[in-house]
């Protein structure tokens, strides 16, 4: 698995694909080393910041707009976790929280204080974590002013995939609209999961990557705009498999409101 995800960076792609090239262009492969020599400029390009942001903009323009979600607008959020950027001490640590988990969880508790009986459930973890992401969350969201009775939480949910059926069996159960609060990134992917559970998602953005062009140094590569095209190639794929198994589902995979 961690060979797949280097090949999915530009980066890790790149790098073996050169060596490639230099072995086909000895054996004069022409069509074989052009081919790849194609493949290793457009590797290239998205290692700087004006690629990356380039594909991030697209992949993020596919979420749908807040304003698409028919009235009356929904009173329960659900806050899909990001993950920790290091292992948290206790439940109240929630500097543990990484900038997207950070940033989701002050988006969501402005959107529930704004909403008249607001319910806002959390979810999600991982496997390192002895403190689950989204009790830290939860304990954020309620230093924001989100009343702690208004607060669920959902702790074992490792992928989106399991965050929508998690949350789907919670007891008491939940409305089938809801508001949906994640990146802008991972929403398109996120609403066929939570659509193939049962709901009927209004996409909420609580977080945008991409940034505009700011001179000749976005034309350098570098890591930081490797992984975020990384990110826009792991959503696409993750995508299409939960097309695949909404599908199979009989579910819709429209990502619409």
């Amino acid at each position: 698995m961690e060979i797949v995800n280097a090949l999915l960076s530009p980066l890790g792609l790149g790098i073996p694909l050169a060596v490639v090239l230099c072995w086909t262009r000895a054996h004069r492969q022409r069509w074989l080393w052009r081919t790849g020599a194609l493949i290793e400029i457009v590797c290239i390009v998205l290692c700087t910041p004006l690629g990356a942001n380039t594909l991030v903009q697209w992949q993020e323009d596919r979420a749908p707009a807040m304003a698409a979600c028919a009235a009356p607008e929904p009173s329960t959020l659900i806050l899909l976790s990001a993950g920790a950027r290091r292992v948290p001490r206790q439940s109240g640590d929630v500097d543990a929280l990484n900038a997207s988990s950070l940033r989701r969880t002050v988006v969501a508790a402005t959107l529930a204080r704004r909403l008249p009986d607001a319910q806002l459930v959390v979810t999600g973890t991982s496997d390192t974590e002895e403190v689950p992401v989204s009790v830290l969350m939860a304990t954020l969201a309620q230093a924001l002013g989100v009343p702690q009775a208004a607060i669920r939480t959902e702790s074992l949910a490792r992928t989106t995939w399991e965050n929508a059926h998690n949350v789907r069996a919670l007891d008491p159960a939940l409305p089938r609209r809801v508001w949906l609060v994640t990146s802008a990134l991972h929403m398109p992917r996120s609403l066929i999961a939570f659509r193939a559970a049962g709901f009927e998602p209004c996409a909420y953005v609580g977080e945008r990557l991409y940034s505009p062009f700011d001179g000749v140094h976005d034309l350098i590569p570098g890591g930081g705009a490797a992984s975020e095209s990384e990110a826009v190639v792991h959503e696409l794929i993750g995508e299409l498999v939960y097309r695949l198994r909404a599908w199979k589902t009989g579910a819709s995979p429209a990502v619409t409101n």
